[in-house]
């Protein structure tokens, strides 16, 4: 009989898998935000785990923002809410270990954004199409130092968030925005920023500003063809951006 080659699974912790059964406890029951949980002794009893196992897997559980935790009269355990900003901070954490590339992200890109785009078209408010213009007119010239440079490149991507934030779909504004977040931290972390590049700045400025106009008069094919023009262009510079820095790095040496 051949010999099994996969990788054995490793065991979970006894504190993860009490943290497993509390959360499968909590959707059984479709417990919401706020509802109080079963008192330590209860639990005890109930999983038949130790005190210090209980505590910890509390304590897992309070980290990942599923629960919380509040002393004195009326004290307890309850049901937390894990925000966005969580979620993206703990997913940020997993893929820091991945070695993603601009080519990874782009990919997903090109997607999703030219859909969202399409279907926010003639459905935005009046103050939503201000927000949006606001950030894409905020710099009306090239950049004249490297650390306004990083400020404009954060800028620009923090119109996609601010995009994803008004869609209607939750899962595709979760995922264009922590993308857009990712590729934020990227171009700080791999100082993207600092060759200087006007064309990625005059482009990515005349795209948002065609965008919003669009959003605005909706013509959802119109935001979809811009959209997917400007991932395209974007991932081009961005990638030559990123050359450009692994040259001089390599020519420092």
């Amino acid at each position: 009989m051949p010999e099994d080659s996969t990788t054995p699974t490793p065991r979970r912790s006894r504190p993860l898998q009490v943290a497993d059964r509390i959360k499968d406890w909590v959707v059984e029951r479709d417990l919401k935000t706020g509802a109080r949980l079963p008192s330590e002794a209860e639990m005890i009893a109930q999983f038949g785990v130790s005190k210090g196992t209980v505590r910890e897997a509390m304590r897992i559980l309070e980290a990942q923002g599923l629960i919380v935790t509040r002393t004195g009269p009326g004290g307890g355990s309850f049901v937390g809410e894990v925000t966005a900003e969580k979620a993206k901070a703990l997913l940020a954490n997993y893929f820091y270990f991945q070695e993603l590339s601009i080519a990874d992200i782009y990919r997903l890109r090109k997607l999703l954004e030219p859909e969202l785009a399409a279907g926010l078209a003639g459905r935005l408010t009046a103050g939503q199409l201000a927000a949006l213009r606001e950030i894409a007119t905020r710099y009306d010239r090239p950049a004249a130092s490297p650390e306004e440079e990083r400020e404009q490149h954060v800028t620009s991507l923090r119109f996609h968030e601010q995009l994803a934030g008004y869609a209607a779909n939750p899962l595709l504004a979760f995922c264009v925005s922590f993308m857009a977040r990712m590729l934020a931290d990227l171009t700080v972390y791999r100082r993207l920023y600092e060759p200087h590049n006007e064309e990625l700045w005059a482009r990515g400025r005349s795209h948002q500003i065609d965008l919003v106009a669009a959003l605005e008069r909706g013509d959802a094919e119109g935001a979809r063809a811009i959209m997917r023009s400007h991932m395209e262009g974007a991932e081009d510079m961005m990638q030559r951006q990123e050359a450009r820095v692994m040259r001089r790095f390599m020519s420092a040496r």
